[in-house]
């Protein structure tokens, strides 16, 4: 890993993949360490505070890896615990998750977008704060998914159920007419072609994971951390950054799943086990 330290990026499981995916695509010679907390997917039905005490349990973690920026891959623990993480860890610098609900105000061309996400996202202050700063007259319509995150989790991504749950979930958004759609939840780009054959070609959907992993650059460079493209072990002789998987659940299923989630990684994906103690995660031997 770089002199430097790394990008921490968290999630319940595989959904925060996709932000992954992002950040290593714009920042390809950052070295990066990913941890899915498996043995707590999905967080959506969580009470928010002990979303919030794993979330510190996780971070605690990753800093004492080496992480030097913290990316919350997760609107749901970005929504139970992105300001109290900054509170605890004042001189971390943490990038969350957060609805696109601007863009999709400032692209719809009927003022009526739609949201889908997990309860624990809505009921969040984070979820509330951007409707009242940003949707003026435009209607935000909110649909929370059962079952999405299990779907994605499991790898059934184009399956008739998993096309069913969409539909069920989507045709009050469609009915009432919204022309944008916000991905709420991380795991739900993996279901992004089935959501556009759903949804239909008048209605745009927006993934944040860009915008994020955009902001996660623009932190960086502000706190002058960004890896040196010429130095560190995993870019001798222009090499991109190297990267790392953890897992609190079963490692070998994981790394099937960054394979065929990420075929960029040519199934190389390094991935170890960590497990929780006493409210801390350690690595298993």
């Amino acid at each position: 890993m770089s002199d430097r330290g790394f990008i921490g990026v968290f999630d319940s499981g595989v959904g925060g993949l996709s932000v992954w995916r992002e950040i290593a695509r714009q920042l390809p010679h950052e070295d990066i360490i990913y941890l899915a907390d498996q043995a707590h997917v999905p967080y959506g039905s969580r009470q928010l505070t002990e979303v919030r005490e794993l979330s510190i349990g996780i971070t605690r973690f990753l800093l004492g890896e080496g992480a030097k920026i913290i990316v919350i891959a997760c609107n749901t623990a970005s929504a139970a615990a992105l300001r109290y993480l900054r509170r605890v860890f004042p001189d971390v610098p943490f990038v969350g998750m957060e609805p696109a609900v601007k863009p999709a105000v400032e692209q719809s061309s009927n003022g009526v977008v739609g949201v889908i996400a997990t309860l624990a996202t809505f009921q969040g202050e984070l979820f509330a704060s951007l409707v009242e700063r940003y949707a003026g007259d435009t209607r935000v319509l909110t649909q929370v998914c059962p079952g999405l995150v299990e779907a994605v989790e499991a790898g059934a991504l184009d399956t008739p159920k998993t096309e069913a749950l969409l539909r069920e979930c989507l045709t009050p958004l469609i009915e009432a007419g919204v022309d944008q759609l916000v991905l709420g939840c991380t795991h739900y780009p993996f279901l992004r072609p089935v959501i556009e054959r759903v949804v239909g070609a008048r209605v745009a959907v927006i993934d944040p994971a860009p915008a994020v992993a955009r902001q996660a650059m623009r932190v960086l460079a502000r706190r002058g951390l960004e890896a040196d493209p010429s130095t560190g072990p995993g870019r001798r002789r222009g090499r991109a950054g190297s990267h790392v998987f953890y897992t609190s659940g079963d490692a070998a299923a994981f790394a099937g799943m960054i394979e065929w989630l990420l075929p960029s990684t040519g199934g190389d994906a390094k991935v170890r086990a960590v497990r929780w103690q006493e409210g801390c995660l350690e690595t298993r031997v």
